[in-house]
């Protein structure tokens, strides 16, 4: 039986079950902080963007500014390493254990499970009660019970320190050889218990085999990725070479801007195809169902938020998508504006309706709609278009595939505020 810091008898079973708790939740820190620390591209600001409750404000402020983004991510990483350090070798356990609490409850503060919540980072709904939340109390109990000093290194730092302290024995007789030395009414580590404090050494270092077979099994797949990108499509011909990538810690000063009419919209503007579902996949039929299926709420809320934390203010795609635009709006927070193509087929007029209602802040007739007006004659209808999204309020535009399509609006006397 063994007696905690607060007088609390607990058998020796215990004991080893709460130290191997304290293993396994060290081990999933150090994996996820050096997974992390390895992916030069990794961020926190999309789990950041993604929260919805009351310090939503506080953690996307966190993300919109590059410098705090930076410090927030050197501590998210290690944070989780050094904690998960001490928590596998028993090391300064209570410190470690009150960094790991602090960190999932900020996981926590920032994606709660709460009955209704939506977010990409939510694992489902459990009324309240998630991973973060059970390893948060998990922790809470390894930090009330020292386990480090049965099981890790802080026992054998204490018994270094008695054995420091130990008086020197008047007596000049040799202690026999199954006598235990005591100092203080306390036992000075025999060499079975100082192995077994060392024995965290060794789980050190099963976490190190495991972690680079994991590394050197996801080098490889991505090695063979690169070879087969690095073949010539055998449809177009096109070989991709190399791909350069940057995160949002790489962004320096802010996204340059323009005007259409009364509208300030970024540079860069984010394309909604994808998101719709149309793929412009030739002939393989099922690649819009696929990438709408992919496309999920919460992941274009994902996906918009990011873009926004990028400086790109407005996103153009197409009527189908107010439902989403309006659901980002009001449960996100989000403020990119929405550039509609009113691509309802052959119908414009009808497309205008509709994105006028779903909150659009600037219309255009859509390319392919624009391209069969054309030579069927309908010039004059396209003009009225423009007029009409204008008496809205809006800047209006004309799209097009072809050069003829513009040449034949400008000859006709055509003048909407953008192409």
């Amino acid at each position: 039986m063994k007696t905690n810091d607060q007088g609390t008898t607990l058998s020796s079973i215990a004991l080893w079950g709460l130290s191997i708790l304290r293993i396994a939740i060290g081990w999933h820190f150090m994996y996820e902080g050096i997974v992390k620390l390895a992916d030069p591209n990794w961020t926190a600001a999309s789990y950041l963007l993604d929260s919805n409750w009351i310090f939503s404000g506080l953690f996307h402020g966190l993300a919109s500014d590059p410098t705090l983004l930076r410090i927030v991510d050197f501590m998210n990483v290690w944070g989780l390493i050094l904690a998960g350090l001490g928590l596998m070798t028993g090391f300064i356990t209570r410190i470690a254990s009150w960094g790991g609490i602090m960190l999932l409850a900020l996981y926590y503060l920032a994606n709660p499970p709460f009955v209704g919540a939506s977010g990409a980072y939510l694992e489902g709904h459990y009324v309240w009660i998630d991973k973060n939340l059970i390893e948060l109390i998990a922790l809470v109990v390894i930090a009330l019970i020292p386990t480090g000093r049965f099981f890790g290194m802080d026992g054998l730092i204490i018994a270094l320190r008695y054995r420091a302290r130990r008086p020197v024995p008047k007596e000049s007789a040799e202690p026999s050889a199954n006598s235990e030395p005591r100092v203080e009414g306390r036992s000075i580590l025999g060499r079975r218990e100082v192995l077994k404090h060392l024995a965290t050494i060794p789980v050190l270092g099963a976490f190190g085999f495991a972690a680079t077979r994991k590394f050197r099994y996801d080098s490889f797949e991505e090695r063979i990725l690169h070879s087969s990108a690095e073949e010539p499509d055998a449809t177009s011909g096109a070989t991709i070479k190399s791909f350069s990538f940057s995160s949002l810690k790489d962004l320096k000063g802010t996204m340059a801007k323009g005007r259409i009419g009364n509208l300030e919209i970024s540079r860069v503007i984010a394309g909604g195809n994808l998101i719709g579902g149309w793929a412009h996949s030739r002939d393989l039929i099922y690649v819009s169902k696929l990438i709408k299926a992919y496309h999920s709420d919460e992941k274009v809320f994902e996906t918009l938020k990011i873009a926004e934390a990028c400086g790109i203010n407005a996103i153009l795609t197409n009527p189908q998508l107010c439902r989403v635009l309006n659901k980002y709006w009001r449960t996100r927070g989000g403020n990119i504006q929405f550039i509609s193509d009113c691509g309802v087929w052959m119908e414009p007029k009808k497309g205008i309706e509709l994105s006028v209602e779903g909150g659009a802040h600037a219309c255009y007739i859509q390319g392919e709609i624009s391209d069969r007006f054309v030579p069927a004659g309908r010039v004059d209808e396209l003009g009225e278009c423009v007029e009409i999204i204008r008496k809205h309020g809006l800047p209006a535009g004309i799209g097009a595939h072809k050069l003829e399509t513009i040449m034949a609006c400008v000859d006709a006397g055509g003048k909407p505020d953008f192409w």
